[in-house]
């Protein structure tokens, strides 16, 4: 019981580059399987929320990782997730923590291309269409694969609408 209280400068060294390293690891393997394996969250949200359990995990069950060592590597990704979330204001942080905005339909035209990028069905894509209740292909505007991983459907009833280009400032063509 004596060891879940103790911690020395060794164990703060390899607790803070394990915690930076888990955290980084999850960050890029998350970019890399796309944002298609969770919804609603930024990467570097799915990060802290992943290494976050993981350590609380290992703390409460583990043996091996006292009760300061587990509270120092929740203040590690807590404090990283505060660094990012500050950093994101700039584009090149940005660009690195978060997914862009992917068009999936343009008009009436579907974007192939980016359904594979974006691990899409051509049936995701109709469901969502009528989940946005659209009747005809000529109501679309633009279909988003947003950040988040939700799907955003821009339409009109009216053919001469035109959707503004503000709305897809920043979506990857």
């Amino acid at each position: 019981m004596k060891e879940w209280f103790s911690l020395s400068w060794e164990s703060i060294v390899v607790l803070s580059i394990n915690a930076i390293g888990i955290y980084l690891a999850i960050i890029i393997f998350t970019r890399l399987t796309g944002k298609r394996s969770f919804s609603k969250m930024s990467s570097f949200d799915f990060a802290m929320t992943v290494a976050i359990g993981s350590m609380i995990a290992s703390t409460v069950l583990s043996g091996s990782v006292g009760l300061a060592t587990g509270i120092l590597g929740l203040a590690f990704i807590y404090g990283l997730q505060i660094a990012v979330a500050t950093l994101r204001k700039y584009r090149a942080v940005s660009k690195i923590v978060d997914n862009s905005p992917l068009m999936l339909m343009d008009g009436e035209n579907i974007l192939q291309e980016n359904l594979i990028k974006a691990k899409v069905t051509e049936g995701d894509l109709r469901s969502k269409l009528r989940e946005a209740n659209v009747l005809n292909l000529s109501q679309v505007r633009a279909v988003v694969f947003e950040a988040t991983g939700d799907i955003s459907v821009l339409h009109s009833n009216e053919e001469q609408e035109v959707l503004e280009d503000w709305l897809l400032k920043d979506v990857i063509r």
